[in-house]
């Protein structure tokens, strides 16, 4: 019997395929070839090799025409690596002061290079945080993981209060402009208006009234 592949064990590129797939596959299920590719900014052709890679070491199931899902042991070193990725987002923005829009690259960056003792430290120092700058969960030292009960920002009623719970951490323009609004993790909002047939929002944050697209506030999750 084999034995289970471990972090360390791993390429840069199959640790970050295994991340990926893991957070597509808890917005949509099965992750197709497409999604991934589109995540990863690579052609299909890279990502269909990738997947057939990771099925041959056991970290994923692969179906024809079906896409793939993790195994267990794709599951826990998804896991481990989200869990690297945002206590590096935390301490980044917590102990230097880095914006939202900076600290995702720079977690990237170092979370191969982290030992599990730095985890740990991290960790503590960190007073064994929930929650990561974006408002993500992050897994604790069992790499058991609780979603917060959250909605869409644009499944709001008008007139409805609510908390930013949960914001896109993959574009550091989309980032920086939200920030600007005031539309960030732990800010109180209301929804004042939406306009109908897939119009936009009016949005009341501690920046006053702002209007954002109905696409946009699909991305932003809430909590009432």
């Amino acid at each position: 019997m084999s034995a289970k592949p471990k972090v360390a064990d791993l390429s840069d590129a199959v640790q970050d395929y295994l991340r990926e797939i893991y957070k597509l596959q808890t917005e949509n299920g099965h992750v197709t070839t497409s999604a991934l590719a589109q995540r990863m900014a690579v052609a299909p052709p890279s990502a269909t090799a990738m997947m057939k890679k990771l099925a041959s070491r056991g970290l994923v199931d692969h179906q024809l025409y079906h896409g793939v899902r993790l195994t267990r042991a794709g599951e826990r070193i998804a896991l481990e690596l989200l869990r690297h990725h945002r206590l590096l987002e935390l301490y980044l923005a917590r102990t230097l002061d880095l914006g939202l829009d900076a600290v995702h690259a720079e977690a990237d960056r170092l979370e191969h290079a982290l030992s599990e003792t730095l985890e740990e430290r991290i960790d503590q120092a960190l007073g064994s945080p929930t929650q990561d700058p974006h408002g993500d969960p992050i897994p604790d030292p069992k790499l058991k993981i609780v979603h917060a009960k959250s909605k869409r920002l644009n499944e709001l009623e008008p007139g409805e209060e609510a908390t930013v719970q949960r914001v896109p951490d993959g574009d550091d323009e989309l980032l920086r402009y939200l920030a600007t609004l005031a539309l960030v993790p732990g800010q109180q909002i209301q929804l004042i208006h939406a306009e109908p047939f897939e119009g936009p929002l009016t949005v009341r944050t501690n920046r006053g009234e702002v209007v954002i697209s109905l696409q946009l506030g699909e991305q932003i999750r809430v909590s009432t």
